[in-house]
């Protein structure tokens, strides 16, 4: 069994609590406003493309540029993370995003935007955005007791859904009163993140210091998936939906902007979009206990397949605001449910290279889905495009219903009294970390 930090064992006596837990609560304060700040440049990126180049699939480009990392880093990214201290990933990739994201407002002031340097720009964050995540949630069992982790994550669910409720608007806002505005806030907003993280004190490196090549560490993961027939249904589920959403923000923002919403029309609608998803996080937190997984797969994925078809029906941003609300409210559901029954599973030693292979298998597909997105846009026009993705949505809740490995997911473990570290299990019996749907949602730095 492995040990956790000194704070992690602290609170795991007695009655834990969370906000006792300093190195957890500096690095969920930081990520808020690092969310925060995502949030409010991701909203101005697109609109700041279609206002240089007014071109649906230069804004696809762009968007893909930022998810391509997710194909191409995510299977060296997680045995790197599995060798390094995890504390120094997670501070240089905000001082990365941060250098790069400050290019932008100057080029602005310097007049010298283009897509490729936009592309570029949306890349490196990528990068960092995978370094970080893959760090963070290889950190989380070390820096909380195993009986917190399903909280902690409805607290990070709850945190990148509360920023993100709060950043589209205030993106489109700040987008209005200069292009430059909502690009030196989130680079600001890096420095912050910075600022919790020095509050780490432990180095955050697995006990167990893997030996193999990295070939052959990406191998590692992609066996352990392999192995597990839910996870590989799972991970299926996940690309598409992962597909569908991705192309489906791009989409809704020409929808809007070609029925004459504003800036800040188009950040208060994907406002409403996240503030579901904040509320699904805050239910999560509880419904999780009582749900089991495969509930919530089937469940999540005929809810998509029922609303998406909306969208078509509509032009109003307050309209396609409310029906993305509905839609991001499940995901959070999913998420926490997912990821505690992974996390609690997997051992220390594997997480980076097993969740790095799910998510280059699952997020990989999103530089297709943002270009795709842009094509879809110029070939059938947003309401063409939307009930594209609706029919897809459909087709995958069908093959969902119909998965054997689907129907017979087991429970999550039980840790409501359990205090202990969160990796108690073999490595040859736990089943291996699962991404999470994007949902619409703009993932956190």
């Amino acid at each position: 069994m492995s040990a956790v930090s000194s704070t992690a064992a602290e609170e795991g006596a007695g009655r834990p609590s969370l906000w006792r837990n300093r190195e957890f609560l500096a690095l969920w304060s930081g990520q808020v406003v690092s969310t925060l700040g995502a949030q409010t440049s991701g909203t101005a990126m697109p609109l700041l493309v279609l206002a240089t180049t007014g071109s649906p699939s230069d804004a696809g480009i762009v968007a893909a540029a930022g998810t391509l990392p997710h194909l191409v880093a995510n299977l060296p990214a997680g045995p790197l993370v599995d060798r390094w201290n995890r504390r120094t990933i997670l501070l240089v990739s905000e001082m990365c995003g941060a250098l790069a994201l400050a290019t932008v407002p100057l080029a602005l002031w310097l007049g010298r935007v283009t897509v490729v340097h936009l592309a570029v720009v949306a890349f490196v964050q990528g990068l960092c955005f995978v370094f970080f995540g893959l760090a963070e949630r290889a950190a989380l069992p070390w820096i909380v007791p195993a009986a917190l982790l399903p909280t902690a994550i409805a607290h990070n669910e709850a945190r990148s859904r509360g920023a993100a409720l709060a950043g589209p608007p205030l993106g489109g806002v700040l987008f209005g009163l200069g292009r430059a505005v909502p690009f030196l806030v989130d680079a600001l907003s890096y420095a912050v993140a910075c600022a919790g993280l020095f509050f780490l004190r432990g180095d955050l490196r697995s006990r167990t210091t893997p030996t193999e090549p990295l070939w052959r560490a990406a191998v590692t993961g992609l066996r352990w998936i392999w192995r597990h027939p839910l996870i590989r249904a799972a991970i299926l589920l996940i690309a598409v939906s992962n597909m569908v959403f991705q192309a489906l923000v791009l989409i809704l923002v020409v929808l809007a902007r070609d029925h004459g919403a504003t800036p800040t029309a188009v950040g208060t609608m994907l406002g409403l979009y996240s503030g579901g998803g904040l509320a699904g996080a805050l239910a999560a937190s509880r419904l999780h206990r009582h749900l089991a997984p495969r509930t919530v797969i089937l469940g999540v994925n005929w809810i998509w397949a029922a609303l998406l078809p909306l969208f078509a029906c509509t032009s109003s941003p307050l309209l396609i605001g409310v029906i993305g609300a509905a839609c991001a409210f499940a995901g959070p559901l999913w998420n926490v449910v997912i990821i505690s029954y992974a996390t609690l599973l997997v051992p220390d030693e594997l997480l980076g290279r097993v969740s790095s292979a799910a998510m280059a298998l699952s997020w990989g597909v999103l530089p297709v889905a943002s270009l795709g997105a842009g094509y879809l846009l110029t070939a059938l026009g947003p309401t063409g495009s939307v009930l594209v993705l609706a029919a897809v949505m459909l087709a995958t809740a069908v093959i969902a219903t119909a998965s054997p490995a689907v129907r017979r997911a087991p429970p999550l473990p039980a840790v409501a009294g359990d205090t202990a570290p969160a990796h108690g299990a073999s490595a040859d019996d736990a089943p291996p970390a699962i991404p999470t749907p994007a949902d619409g949602t703009a993932p956190p730095h």
